[in-house]
């Protein structure tokens, strides 16, 4: 089951980016965008009771009236990693993000895994932000024509303090 988070699961949603990432930089980013009020959507996936993976979506800046959001992070518990959990959690968060009237999505992640969720580099090639240029820097139009002029992009606080 994919569902929204709850207070009552940020311990274990901080425990689960603990696992599934090596130090704590994803937990604190975390935790950051919450106190910071940058969480634009956060869902679990949880399964028999027990959360099995995460996925957070942050506000960004743009010179733009459109809505724009950062993917960042995903995890999943390492015993469930390379099982669809991450790719569910993404699919679902494009879905709400969609619904909720987002126009793009970025996401600085790996070349080799947003692909298959319609990320590309080429999209997020007349964004401008300090993570541009890499190809790790992604992005995804979920509205018509959300990337097809040239942004400038800011992310919240909390990515600068990582």
């Amino acid at each position: 089951m994919i569902r929204l988070v709850t207070p009552a699961d940020h311990a274990d949603v901080r425990d689960l980016n603990l696992s599934a990432f090596d130090g704590a930089a994803e937990a604190d980013l975390v935790e950051a965008l919450r106190t910071d009020g940058d969480v634009v959507l956060e869902l679990v996936a949880e399964e028999a009771g027990e959360i099995a993976g995460h996925i957070l979506f942050s506000r960004l800046w743009a010179d733009s009236e459109g809505l724009f959001v950062a993917l960042a992070p995903v995890a999943v518990v390492p015993a469930r990693q390379g099982q669809g959990v991450g790719s569910r959690l993404v699919r679902a968060g494009l879905e709400f993000c969609q619904e909720f009237g987002v126009h793009a999505v970025i996401v600085l992640g790996y070349p080799d895994y947003y692909p298959r969720f319609g990320f590309s580099a080429e999209a997020a090639g007349k964004l401008k932000s300090p993570y541009a240029g890499s190809p790790a820097y992604m992005a995804k139009a979920l509205e018509p024509g959300a990337l097809d002029e040239p942004l400038t992009l800011a992310y919240p606080d909390a990515f600068s303090r990582l």
